[in-house]
């Protein structure tokens, strides 16, 4: 039973649900759902209709992490987007809205009949345990499905367990921000109680046939991050919301600071840490320690050690797909994931120093005449040596070795107009405009061109990295100075491979560094879009949203030493509006509910 369940959750999670006749094609709330939740196949196959709503990190669809990628610096889409054209409004922005209430419904029409007394559910032995865990699960996923809009949109609308009939009232006002996360949050808690902490196999062990099912250390790790978001600066005491207010005047986002959140937030982070830790679970590191294969081996296989909240099916294949350059073996590749040069300038060097930092030894002209195995060739710029062993698992550069396996005769990247990877001066569209493509979550073993070599891997929506970052930031808002934030922060920095940071810095440098960090480690995993928004820092050098965005000059230049290539060129000017910081609600919303008020601005 189980192992059939969970592969209905992950399969139905690629094919949205679209098999042929599957209830007879008929919408299942249009169906007698006494007669579904009778039948204990149909009833597990609608919790995994439920599941269904999870959006795949690496899928290039709207609400997953390459998707926020191409709203920040981390990638250079090939037209820009309407955030960056300063055109977004509630007509074309994305809409995540239906969707996730769509999830919120499943889960609701679930709760209330899945103890249907007449289930043959039941008859299991342990039918009523079962029962309980379902329900739990479900519980969980409606308020994530919540916090996913929240996260968007702001304050939303909690519209209770009552799945609803089509002539109900549904002129809604939205809940306060406060009341939203306290909803969230009770509703975890009482998910938390009703799912087990592991699936466990015959004999004890974990039932890895289970990854992606909600357990305890899940819920943990989300409630960490809904708590870092309520402390950070947009949501508590916000001056910039203070008229953001209902209709009837209710007042919808925190109007004063409070630094208590702060401490829920570092409670939340420590308990998740030690949960996990608990479980089995830690900072993964390659056998051989070399902080370059670990961070490597990460996302190739080292998802069963950080990973805490995995999803098994998911689209990394068409992410390689897009991340290789035109030298790799095969045909099957589009090199759309293209890096602008301040995501690249962020890397810091193997000293640990920013590029840009006094004793950096940085240097951005001239070319190096040594080659490093595995990383670069000799000839390579010197504006990519001695960085950061994640930079060059993170970015695919000019002189770079493939990042899969090449072609015959090929063995670095070439992106100059006539190099192996580059337009073939103006004959060719599949190039990076920027001259860089993302290298992260790749495997170098794999061959496009038959398949081989593939590893197949779950993506993680949550990893243990993140946590520690998650305490680390809020310690250094209510203890700065606490030993916990160097020791855990240089768990990540030393993983990385670079040194540990030294005491002594103040509460704003740490924070600086902190941020970062996050940057860095979790770069296209779906923070990043999110993170500029909770920080407020869109307008900052650190947080840069607007303005031009640069790349090499990937139409000049005929050789890997030509100068003419790494010359600086402009390849987007962006717009940001400070309304941006919470996205519109879809004007189709706004027009079948007259009592909900826009996010300020729109």
């Amino acid at each position: 039973m189980k192992h059939n369940f969970i592969i209905t959750i992950f399969f139905l999670t690629t094919i949205a649900g679209c098999k042929k006749g599957y209830f007879d094609g008929v919408p299942k709330d249009l169906v007698s759902t006494d007669g579904i939740f009778k039948n204990k196949a149909e009833t597990e196959n609608w919790l995994a209709s439920v599941y269904n709503t999870l959006v795949d990190p690496w899928a290039n669809t709207g609400g997953s992490a390459r998707y926020w990628a191409g709203y920040t610096e981390e990638l250079e889409p090939a037209s820009a987007t309407v955030q960056a054209s300063g055109l977004l409004n509630p007509v074309n922005a994305i809409n995540l809205w239906t969707s996730q209430y769509q999830g919120i419904r499943m889960a609701n029409i679930f709760m209330k009949n899945i103890e249907n007394s007449e289930t043959n559910l039941l008859k299991e032995p342990n039918g009523q345990e079962l029962m309980v865990q379902y329900k739990g699960e479900a519980r969980f996923l409606r308020a994530y499905y919540y916090w996913n809009l929240m996260k968007l949109y702001g304050p939303v609308i909690l519209v209770g367990d009552d799945p609803g009939k089509y002539n109900d009232n549904y002129q809604l006002p939205r809940n306060s921000w406060q009341e939203c996360i306290d909803y969230v949050l009770s509703e975890m808690d009482s998910a938390y109680a009703m799912v087990p902490d592991k699936f466990l196999a015959a004999g004890g062990t974990e039932d890895a046939t289970q990854a992606g099912r909600i357990n305890r250390l899940v819920i943990d790790a989300v409630k960490s991050q809904v708590l870092l978001f309520d402390a950070s600066p947009l949501y508590n005491g916000n001056p910039d919301y203070a008229d953001y207010k209902n209709k009837d005047g209710k007042q919808l986002m925190n109007a004063s600071y409070d630094a208590g959140k702060w401490d829920k937030a570092v409670e939340a982070a420590k308990l998740a840490i030690d949960h996990a830790k608990a479980n089995g679970k830690g900072i993964f590191k390659a056998p051989n320690n070399d902080p370059f294969t670990s961070f490597r081996e990460l996302f190739l296989t080292g998802w069963s050690t950080e990973g805490i909240w995995t999803r098994a099916v998911t689209a990394y294949q068409a992410w390689e797909n897009d991340a290789a350059p035109r030298a790799v073996n095969g045909t099957s590749f589009n090199a759309t994931l293209a890096v602008p040069q301040e995501m690249v300038d962020k890397f810091r060097m193997s000293n640990g120093k920013a590029i840009n930092e006094a004793g950096s030894n940085y240097n951005a002209t001239g070319f190096t005449t040594t080659a490093k195995t595995g990383y670069y060739v000799a000839g390579t710029s010197n504006m990519y040596i001695n960085r950061e062993p994640r930079f060059y698992n993170t970015i695919t550069f000019n002189g770079a070795v493939v990042p899969f396996v090449a072609k015959t005769g090929q063995t670095y990247v070439q992106f100059w107009p006539t190099g192996n990877s580059g337009n073939a001066n103006g004959s060719e569209t599949k190039f990076p405009r920027t001259g860089y493509l993302v290298r992260k979550n790749t495997n170098p073993a794999r061959n496009l061109s038959n398949n081989s070599g593939n590893v197949v891997r779950p993506a993680m929506y949550i990893r243990l990295a993140e946590l520690y970052l998650n305490y680390v930031e809020a310690l250094n808002e209510t203890k700065p100075g606490s030993q916990d934030i160097l020791d855990f922060l240089n768990v990540i920095r030393t993983r990385g491979g670079i040194p540990a940071l030294a005491p002594g810095l103040s509460q704003a440098e740490m924070r600086k560094q902190i941020q970062l960090e996050r940057g860095i480690e979790m770069a296209y995993e779906g923070c990043r879009f999110f993170d500029l928004r909770r920080w407020k820092i869109a307008n900052t050098p650190e947080g840069k949203q607007s303005g031009d965005f640069t790349g090499m000059n990937v139409l000049e230049g005929s050789s890997l030493t030509d100068p003419a290539f790494y010359v600086k060129t402009r390849t987007s000017t962006r717009v940001w509006d400070n309304k941006y910081y919470i996205y519109p609600i879809p004007q189709s919303e706004l027009n079948k509910n007259f009592v909900m008020v826009q996010a300020p601005g729109y």
